[in-house]
Parts: structure tokens; C-alpha cells; sequence
């Protein structure tokens, strides 16, 4: 079955689920959250299948994340899509996280903020040597959502606070030293990946495919998180950015510098909100109650200057050059962030 955007295809006993925009690096519609959504629920009650595998056409990307183009254009409409394109996607977060049949994501290419939704609530996460994973969002004026904040303050260490602040993107060792993966194959081999998970029988268990992906697997790289632990804990385990910024300044070597840079490049206002949000999932006791948490943030986004901004200076303008509004972490205060924590109304249903 073709719906566009979305492609369902039957093999064997897997079902493969194609995202189909591979001009826009698979960025996701609405329509593409409802097709997924439905599909995820028909294989549910299917016999016939034994594993889902969410994969990207095209070579240069899995999935960039939500259409954050239309998402502008209905913030600006006030026309309601935005909010209920959330309202969505988060679910479909949820459902993949809980889903009761082997899921497995072919994360080849670009893999960022949406991308990781699709993929790293799954049971098998797989990158290649193409992977470049990423929670970009400080730099739109926007936070990371789809449930970052959960994943990442479960990352090793500080790994993922850094992660969320900077939105850098990593490769595949870094994914998998985050927890945000599990195994590495080569781009080459992933037709035989899905091949093999094809032929697996009706009655095949999550055992089963570890099988057949670990026999494709590779050994990864070195990490660069991995190798930049010891300063990356040590600087990124206060509670205020401000204390970040100047353990960053204190600390030797072009890796705290050049994450420092890139941080004073990042909106304010969504720095010290993502961080609040990182230290709250931390706590948390499940990935509802920070998807549940992000999404009042997010829908407070939608009358923040800095989301705006951000992407005119990203998608629109393209001048990457965005003015945000305050200019400096010192000038957000506490009232502001205490702002978009407020409840999403109705809350997120799951």
C-alpha cells in the first residue's frame, strides 16, 4: 500500500514501513504521523507479522524531524495543526516505546529531533556509517521533545545533557554510547538486513532478531562523547546554564571551547528550558509523564519570539544568523522558564 508520503510494503513476515519524502529528508506531516499510526495498529491484530522496520527512502536521511516549515506557518496562522501535530506525534512516540511486536529502525543518514521519536523509543535501533543523529532544537528556538527527556538523562554520565544543550549532531558510536542505539551495519548490507528479518517464521521473538542483526553487525568507531566524558560530566552537572558556560570557560582543550561556542550560538530562553526539562526527566518515572511535560512546553512555544526566529533564520531566510530575544542566558529570568511549564490543556492523551 502507497498513501504518498508514507509507504506500507509486506515481506514475508515483516512489515516495512518507508517514510517517503526523500527531498525533505523524510521530515514528517501530519498525514505521514496518521498513515504510521494506523499502520502500527493494524500489525498489531496481524499474525501474518512477526517485526515492523521503519526505514528512510532515499540515501541521505532516515528522518529530519516534523516539518518545522508548516509547523511555523500554523503558528503563525494560529490555526490549531501545530498543537494537534504534537498532540500525535507523541503518542506515536509512546506507541513505539510500548509497542508489543519486534520494531526495528534502519536509522541510515540524517536522524534528528522527530527522527529520534520514530527510532530510539524502538526495540532495535540500528545506525550505519552514514548516521548523523541530533536533538537540534536550541537552535530554532525551539527544546527537545518526542520524548528526548527521557532519553537523554539516561544516556552515560552527562552525555545527554550535552546532547540537548549544543543539539550537535553525533555518528553512529556516539548514538550507540548514548543508549540512543543499539548496533552499527553498513548502509550496504541493510537490504540484507531486512531480507533476513523477512524470512524469520510468524512465531519469531525479539531473541530472534537480535540474531540476525547482531550477525550483520560491525564494530563501531570511537566515541567522541566516550573520550570527552570526564569533561563533559564535570561541566555539564550544575543546574543553571550559567554555571555551565563558566565551567566550559575553565575547562582546557578545543572540545570544551567548541562547545562552549557553539552553546552562546543556541536561544537562551531554550537553553535554560531544555535544561530545566533534562533535570526534570531525570526524576521522572516514565516516558508519559515527560512526553505529558514537553508537550505544555511546547504549545506555550507557539507565542515565544525565539521559535519564530529561529526558524526564519534556519528554513526561511536561511541566513542562520537569528537574533534572539533576550540575548543572553543572564537576561532569562526564572518567571520565564516557570512559563512554559504550565500543563498542556487538555493534557496528552495516551
Amino acid at each position: 500500500m502507497q498513501d504518498g508520503e508514507v509507504i506500507i510494503e509486506r515481506r514475508g513476515t515483516a512489515a516495512i514501513i518507508r517514510l517517503n519524502r526523500p527531498r525533505a529528508l523524510n521530515s514528517l506531516t501530519l498525514p505521514m504521523i496518521r498513515a504510521i499510526t494506523a499502520a502500527l495498529h493494524d500489525f498489531v491484530d496481524d499474525p501474518e507479522v512477526a517485526s515492523v522496520v521503519m526505514v528512510g527512502e532515499g540515501e541521505r536521511g532516515f528522518c529530519a524531524g516534523g516539518d518545522i516549515r508548516a509547523l511555523h506557518e500554523s503558528a503563525r496562522a494560529g490555526d490549531g495543526l501545530a498543537g494537534t501535530f504534537w498532540r500525535e506525534e507523541f503518542r506515536l512516540n509512546h506507541m513505539i516505546a510500548t509497542y508489543p511486536k519486534t520494531y526495528v529502525a534502519l536509522m541510515d543518514g540524517i536522524t534528528m529531533g522527530g527522527g529520534v521519536g520514530l527510532s530510539s523509543h524502538g526495540r532495535h535501533r540500528i545506525v550505519t556509517e552514514r548516521t548523523r543523529l541530533a536533538m537540534p532544537e536550541t537552535g530554532i528556538g525551539y527544546v527537545p521533545d518526542v520524548g528526548a527527556t527521557w532519553l537523554l538523562p539516561r544516556a552515560p554520565g552527562e552525555a545527554g545533557t550535552w546532547l540537548g544543550l549544543t543539539g550537535l549532531d553525533i555518528g553512529a558510536a556516539d548514538a550507540i554510547h548514548a543508549r540512543l542505539a543499539d548496533l552499527q551495519i553498513a548502509s550496504s548490507r541493510l537490504g540484507e538486513a531486512i531480507d533476513a528479518l523477512s524470512a524469520l517464521p510468524r512465531a519469531s521473538s525479539s531473541g530472534d532478531v537480535d540474531v540476525v542483526l547482531q550477525a550483520l553487525s560491525e564494530p563501531q568507531g570511537e566515541s567522541r562523547l566516550r573520550q570527552n566524558a570526564t569533561v563533559i560530566d564535570r561541566a555539564f552537572r550544575f543546574d543553571s546554564v550559567e554555571e555551565i558556560l563558566a565551567a566550559l570557560a575553565g575547562e582546557e582543550g578545543e572540545f570544551a571551547a567548541e562547545t562552549r561556542r557553539v552553546m552562546l550560538t543556541r536561544s537562551p530562553t531554550s537553553l535554560k528550558l531544555a535544561l530545566r526539562l533534562l533535570r526534570a526527566g531525570r526524576s521522572s518515572a516514565s516516558l508519559a509523564e515527560c512526553l505529558g511535560r514537553e508537550l505544555g512546553a511546547c504549545l506555550q512555544m507557539l507565542d515565544n519570539p525565539d521559535f519564530f526566529e529561529g526558524i526564519r533564520a534556519a528554513v526561511i531566510d536561511k541566513d542562520r544568523n537569528p537574533q534572539w530575544s533576550p540575548a543572553t542566558v543572564e537576561a532569562v529570568g526564572t518567571s520565564t522558564v516557570e512559563h512554559f511549564l504550565k500543563p498542556a490543556e487538555p493534557p496528552l492523551s495516551l
